[in-house]
């Protein structure tokens, strides 16, 4: 008996197939459920990072939705009576349902991971460039994943996508040309943060442009440096990747310090020295427990020159320390009666019988 041109064994294998269809798409839940919370989740509890749990949450919904489109694949590959062509552009259809699921999969684990970093990991990190750079990665691998899955699907149909990768490659040139000193500067900040020569609070010295003090904030284009005198120099990251940068704050605060004093010819250099290093250990900020030395380094045009050198706790004293240090040698070789001398000159002039004679002349008036 046929009804609506089919035959009853054809309505059967219709009934079957739709039974399948109903039938997983009320147990795919359950079972995903049971996969994923029961089995995978046991062993997931026992690490110590919740990105596995992110990551289960990315796969939940499309892979609930992949379980249900492959009951209805198998639900109509068993009906055997479809044409050869329906079942050509349903086998087209299947395709692009399971790469646009895979697609929302990507998408999704690109999120869950990102924001996982954000929330868990870049808060523990001494910089906030990953911070600030974790948007601008997200929006890049998600923009991969639609290209990717774009090129995927247009693959399938046979549609030349050669032309749209050059295209993409050429606007992506195009792009990098333009903003190439902010990729630059990005970049820079990049080798800033994973090279690390110095951290927020450090205070540091780019030697090619004469710019000291205390790192404030490194930015994705920019680090925030504010001087001694309270004010803000913003240099990029491209320059400051390219000069030599000193770091007083690593690997410890604690700094030497060393100035160069000359002393009067005819001194005795080990009651100098001992003078000098009594002096300077005596001044409040040195430390007790580090040498203080007094070189004599050469002999100077006027003076014997001694390089003194000491230690303090932490580099932001130096200035005043210059200070207590040079008052309390300067009294304490006066109190010695050392002579500090100045630069000076002794100069002689030959004079023949002549010139004498000459130059008493101007002096009485007779020339």
């Amino acid at each position: 008996m046929d009804f609506l041109g089919l035959t009853t064994e054809q309505w059967t294998n219709v009934g079957i197939s739709a039974l399948i269809i109903v039938a997983t798409a009320i147990f795919a839940r359950p079972l995903i459920s049971l996969l994923l919370d029961r089995i995978i989740r046991r062993f997931t509890n026992r690490t110590n990072t919740n990105l596995d749990d992110a990551i289960l949450d990315a796969v939940r919904g499309p892979l609930y939705w992949m379980v249900v489109f492959l009951g209805v694949n198998i639900a109509l590959d068993r009906i055997n009576f479809i044409s050869e062509a329906i079942n050509l552009e349903l086998s087209d259809f299947y395709f692009v349902v399971y790469a646009l699921l895979v697609i929302l999969i990507g998408w999704r684990l690109v999120s869950k991971v990102t924001n996982w970093y954000t929330t868990d990991i870049a808060p523990r990190t001494e910089s906030n460039l990953d911070e600030q750079l974790m948007p601008l990665i997200r929006r890049v691998l998600l923009m991969l994943v639609l290209v990717l899955g774009a090129i995927v699907i247009l693959g399938h149909f046979n549609v030349e996508v050669s032309g749209l990768v050059a295209t993409l490659g050429i606007g992506s040139l195009a792009i990098a040309l333009a903003a190439q000193e902010a990729l630059t500067d990005t970049i820079g900040g990049i080798l800033i943060l994973v090279d690390r020569p110095f951290s927020i609070g450090d205070r540091i010295e780019i030697l090619d442009l004469d710019t000291w003090g205390d790192v404030v904030d490194i930015g994705l284009r920019s680090t925030r440096i504010r001087t001694r005198d309270f004010r803000m120099v913003i240099v990029p990251n491209s320059v400051i990747s390219k000069n030599l940068i000193v770091n007083y704050s690593s690997p410890s605060p604690e700094y030497r310090l060393q100035i160069e004093i000359g002393v009067g010819y005819g001194s005795d250099v080990e009651q100098v020295r001992e003078i000098l290093v009594n002096a300077v250990r005596d001044v409040e900020g040195v430390l007790a427990d580090k040498p203080v030395e007094a070189l004599f380094l050469q002999f100077g045009d006027s003076a014997l020159v001694f390089r003194v050198r000491w230690w303090l706790d932490s580099y932001e004293d130096t200035r005043r320390m210059f200070d207590r240090v040079n008052t309390a040698m300067y009294a304490a070789l006066r109190a010695a009666d050392v002579e500090i001398p100045f630069p000076q000159r002794d100069v002689y002039h030959k004079v023949t019988p002549e010139d004498g004679e000459q130059i008493a002349r101007i002096f009485r008036g007779d020339a």
